[in-house]
């Protein structure tokens, strides 16, 4: 994550937005994050991990915050185990990226960019 986070940092995608990143193993600490955001965040660029396929919790905050948000995966979970393609997410998601590896940030960052500038 910190390879992926220098290289974007660097890059202009971000069309001067401000980028904080966040990364926890920890359900309840996620929704803590998403709930803080709330009135100070334009955009969030998720990687649920395993919770894409697991997490309530972490959807209904999505929806509570009102965010846009966009969901990554490095991998293509449909070339996954079946359990794997279905996402608590992807429904609720303003975009979805899968199996593009770090690319696929950067991908995100340039369509938020986009969409928080009115771009479509």
């Amino acid at each position: 994550l910190s390879d992926i986070e220098k290289w974007l940092n660097e890059q202009e995608e971000s069309g001067g937005h401000n980028i904080e990143w966040y990364q926890s193993n920890h359900e309840g600490n996620i929704i803590d994050r998403l709930h803080e955001a709330m009135g100070n965040t334009d955009g969030i660029i998720i990687n649920p991990g395993a919770f894409t396929h697991t997490s309530v919790s972490i959807r209904d905050a999505l929806l509570a915050v009102g965010i846009p948000f966009i969901e990554v995966h490095l991998s293509n979970v449909f070339a996954r185990e079946n359990f794997r393609h279905s996402s608590y997410f992807s429904d609720i998601a303003d975009g979805c990226i899968f199996g593009l590896g770090a690319y696929g940030y950067e991908i995100a960052l340039q369509a938020a960019s986009m969409q928080l500038s009115g771009e479509k």
